[in-house]
């Protein structure tokens, strides 16, 4: 794999890492999915089906903001481990325009189209 094209994506994925870590941070969560979530709604509010709504809402954010952060920390790892770039499932080589478009694919379109 081309040297320079993989340094720009590692680049690239370091930035939207700490962005996600950023977004975890301000809505009080953190990467690990299993910690408990403090999530408040405002006091004010009299109906808590509304809360409830809201508060639902807010744990589906963290829970894909939290899924990203996986996914990014994955394709850091399986650069530093020397296996990023080849698929999981069938071994074979990840196209550098696949990886360029998708940073974080661990499968082949091949192998992706059959888990879809």
């Amino acid at each position: 794999m081309e040297q320079d094209k993989l340094q720009m994506i590692r680049t690239q994925l370091i930035e939207e890492l700490k962005s996600v870590e950023r977004q975890l941070g301000e809505h009080g969560a953190t990467a690990n999915p299993d910690e408990a979530v403090e999530v408040s709604t405002d006091e004010g509010f009299a109906d808590s089906a509304q809360a409830t709504m809201e508060r639902s809402e807010m744990l589906s954010v963290i829970e894909q903001i939290q899924h990203r952060h996986a996914e990014i920390s994955g394709a850091l790892k399986r650069m530093d481990e020397g296996t990023y770039g080849k698929c999981e499932r069938c071994g074979r080589e990840i196209p550098i325009e696949r990886l360029e478009a998708r940073p974080t694919a661990s499968l082949c379109v091949s192998c992706a189209q059959l888990s879809s």
